[in-house]
């Protein structure tokens, strides 16, 4: 007799709710409940308030502020999910933050995102579902298998319906230039690319751009954003070249203190756009556009579940 097919269940962290209602709301199953209390000491404990048993589990929780408490959170609750009998434990983290420690630079510096992937394994994680790493090379640093997603699909739909004969996109760095080239490509622009330079004291400077942006109308395509420096800098670049607008999209809105005010605010920067990876402060804003990857998770999940190809999803 064939197999019968596993039930899925799917568990939300504290870190994004919202998001993973939005997940399993897609996939038409109900989210299942998490308790999570603290000791009189401050330590964690979580407890999933549903049957794992022989299912197939998934939790989303992205690696976002405070990162130790929702990192520590994530690894209690798939240690909780593989000890309560499910048949595969997968971690779904749309933003693995730990991605950009991703080298050894300096002497006797530690590697963080090698770190957090033999984390995930040894709580119970089977399999390993991300967006958008900083460095794609943290990949490899998981030794159970990684689906790795990126949103680009989902940002090119922004700008369906719009005349982008004369918009160009921008790659702030060459590391990021291959995401970029493909995001053209999907919306039949040019390309061009920032030489960038980043210093011992956090300082950034982008000396000059490759390529023609003389004119154009600008699309500066990032993985993440959090202090907007590289943005900022950028920007004036562009200005200088005589760009006819300017645009930011990224996938991570991480915006740590006011960078995401000063974006806003900044006179040649027209519009902002992010995926909800990351839980945005303050709701809704104008000049502001957030797109939802709970689809893209749903779909994916829904492929890993059923035994299908995931990279089927990136077909353009």
């Amino acid at each position: 007799m064939p197999a019968t097919p596993r039930e899925i269940a799917v568990f939300s962290g504290s870190a994004h709710p919202e998001l993973a209602a939005a997940v399993a709301a897609e996939m038409g199953v109900e989210l299942s409940p998490t308790r999570v209390s603290r000791f009189s000491n401050d330590c964690l404990e979580v407890q999933l308030q549903a049957n794992c048993r022989q299912r197939d589990v998934y939790v989303v929780q992205p690696l976002v502020p405070p990162v130790q408490e929702a990192l520590v959170e994530l690894l209690l609750m798939l240690d909780a999910a593989k000890h309560a009998s499910a048949a595969r434990v997968t971690a779904v983290v749309p933003h693995y933050s730990y991605a950009r420690s991703d080298k050894k630079d300096t002497g006797r510096i530690s590697i963080g995102g090698r770190l957090v992937a033999d984390l995930l394994e040894t709580a119970g994680a089977d399999h390993v579902l991300v967006m958008t790493l900083h460095s794609p090379q943290v990949h490899g640093f998981f030794r159970v298998p990684v689906d790795h997603l990126h949103a680009l699909k989902q940002l090119a739909t922004h700008f369906e319906g719009e005349d982008l004969s004369n918009a160009v996109v921008v790659s702030p760095d060459l590391g990021n230039a291959k995401p970029a080239a493909a995001f053209a490509r999907m919306l039949g622009c040019g390309i061009a690319t920032g030489a960038k330079q980043r210093f011992p004291d956090d300082r950034v400077v982008i000396a000059n751009v490759i390529g023609d942006v003389t004119g154009k109308d600008v699309i500066v395509l990032d993985d993440e954003i959090a202090k907007g420096s590289t943005v900022f800098e950028l920007t004036d670049r562009l200005t200088e070249l005589q760009a006819r607008s300017i645009r930011v999209v990224c996938t991570h809105g991480i915006f740590a203190g006011d960078a995401l005010d000063r974006l806003l605010a900044h006179p040649d920067i027209d519009e902002v756009v992010c995926t909800d990876t990351v839980p945005l402060r303050g709701g809704p804003r104008e000049g502001l556009s957030v797109i939802s990857v709970a689809p893209a998770l749903a779909a994916a999940i829904r492929r890993i579940h059923e035994g299908e190809s995931v990279s089927a999803l990136f077909e353009h």
